[in-house]
Formats: C-alpha cells, sequence, structure tokens
C-alpha cells in the first residue's frame, strides 16, 4: 500500500474507505466555506476576498476530520499533521488578510469580472468552485493522515517532512515579510524589489509554499500514503504555470519598469546566485 506501513489486504481496504470518507467531509467543508465566501463577494463585490479564505480551507477541513474522528485522532502523526496545517493555513490567511485589508478587488479578478460577465455566477464556479475543487485534491497528504487508523509510530521520514515544511513555511513567511514592507513605502510604488530573498528568486514565497506542501507529503508517505504526492505535484504546477509565477509576470512588466532587468538576472522560482 505505501511506505513505512505494512497493511493487510483488510486494512488496505478499511484505509481506503476511510480516505474515501474524508474526501466527502473535506469536499462538504470547502463547499460550505467557499459557498459563504462567494455571497460574501456578491455583497462586497469582491471576488479577490477567495485569497485569505484559501489557507483557512486547509485548517477548518483539517479540524473537522480530526474532530469527526474518522480515523485515529490520538496518534502523535495525526496530531503532528494538525498543528503543521493550523501554523501553515493561519499565518498565510492572516497575512492575506493583512494585506487584502481596505484594499479594492484585486486586479486579477478585475480582469476577469471585465471578461466573463455576469461575473457574479461566474464567479461561482471559476473563482471559488474552481479554487475549492482544488484544495479537495491538493489536501490529500492531510486527509491521508488524518483518517488513518493503522499508523504506525513516528520515525526519521516524519522528522524529514518536518524538516521540509520548516524550511518552506520560512522562506515563505520571511520572503512575504520582505514584500510587506518594500510596498509600504510609497517610493517603491514602480519599483523592483531584488533584495533579501528576492534577490535569488522572483517568487520566493511562492517556493516557499511549494516546500511546504512537499513537508506534509513526507509525513503522509510516513503512513505509507505514497499516492497522495499528487496533492503538492498540483500545488507546484499551479503556482509554476497557472495561477502564480505565470499570470504574475504577464503584466507586472507593465506596471514595474525595471522588471524585464530583474527576469534576466533572477532565477523565475528555484533560489540561486544571481547572475550579473
Amino acid at each position: 500500500m505505501g511506505f513505512g506501513v505494512n497493511r493487510s489486504g483488510d486494512d488496505r481496504l478499511i484505509f481506503m474507505e476511510q480516505i474515501t470518507t474524508g474526501l466527502l467531509i473535506t469536499g462538504s467543508v470547502v463547499a460550505i466555506v467557499m459557498g459563504a465566501g462567494w455571497l460574501l463577494s456578491l455583497a462586497k463585490r469582491d471576488a479577490s476576498i477567495v485569497d485569505p479564505i484559501w489557507g483557512m480551507l486547509f485548517v477548518l477541513s483539517a479540524w473537522v476530520l480530526y474532530i469527526s474522528e474518522v480515523g485515529r485522532p490520538e496518534s502523535g502523526r495525526s496530531v503532528l499533521m494538525l498543528v503543521m496545517v493550523t501554523i501553515w493555513g493561519v499565518r498565510l490567511s492572516a497575512h492575506l488578510t493583512v494585506r487584502k485589508w481596505g484594499e479594492p478587488e484585486d486586479y486579477r479578478y478585475a480582469s476577469m469580472r471585465r471578461r466573463y460577465p455576469p461575473f457574479e455566477w461566474w464567479s461561482l464556479l471559476i473563482v471559488f468552485g474552481l479554487q475549492g475543487a482544488v484544495a479537495v485534491v491538493v489536501s490529500l497528504p492531510i486527509q491521508a493522515v488524518l483518517v488513518d487508523q493503522g499508523a504506525g509510530p513516528l520515525g526519521w521520514l516524519d522528522g524529514l517532512g518536518v524538516a521540509v515544511w520548516t524550511i518552506g513555511l520560512r522562506f515563505e513567511a520571511v520572503a512575504d515579510l520582505q514584500l510587506r514592507r518594500f510596498r509600504s513605502d510609497p517610493t517603491n510604488r514602480h519599483a523592483v524589489l531584488d533584495s533579501g530573498l528576492w534577490r535569488y528568486s522572483r517568487h520566493p514565497n511562492y517556493f516557499g509554499d511549494c516546500v511546504v506542501w512537499w513537508g506534509f507529503f513526507l509525513v503522509a508517505l510516513a503512513a505509507g500514503a505514497v499516492w497522495t504526492f499528487a496533492g503538492p505535484l498540483l500545488m507546484n504546477y499551479l503556482l509554476v504555470r497557472i495561477s502564480g509565477v505565470a499570470m504574475l509576470e504577464r503584466t507586472i512588466g507593465d506596471r514595474r519598469p525595471g522588471y524585464a532587468d530583474y527576469m534576466r538576472r533572477t532565477n523565475p522560482f528555484l533560489p540561486g546566485r544571481p547572475r550579473p
């Protein structure tokens, strides 16, 4: 069945039943939260409120899974995963809430609003519905750990997962802090941040987020859920090719004249030594 846990045929069947139940519970929580978020976005005429909701989707669904006792919540791995998800999700949502507070609708969603009338209904599908579906798939490592009744004791692979998660969280949090401080200075309105972590990667916050998810996966791998690699793999693809790096860099050069030179000197995603 996987790595680190030996399961009999009956145990594998039970585990798959637990996974199915976990998917249903996670999907239900995500549907309720995203549905409420969509209604709020209609009242505020601002679909970009979905961004601060994102991190809390994983926190809320993880806690519901834990409290529901589908698996064995007293296991050390379940508690470890719950703590990791809560720290990551609360920090991310708090950061995005502070950044969003008092600001108009993000330009990306404003552009979608112009392209897809009537956007009020389209946003339910292409913003809240789509991101909700992504969250269910991305959170597979979390679900697998929290519903597993056959989890063994914590081991070296769990420790490796925590180490990778810590590196990613540190990278993401420091990059976000550096960007917030940079943006708080009005003289930097059209400037490019190329110091700190941003000297080595054009998107160190996205890089850190991807590393966090591979940390979650390693903990799930320790429970034998090797198939949950689909979660971090999807997250990596979306952040690099679709909604993160690719989307931002289509327009950021228009808003920040020095960005073309910054792109020439700096790696797009993986941190590396700047080119002269």
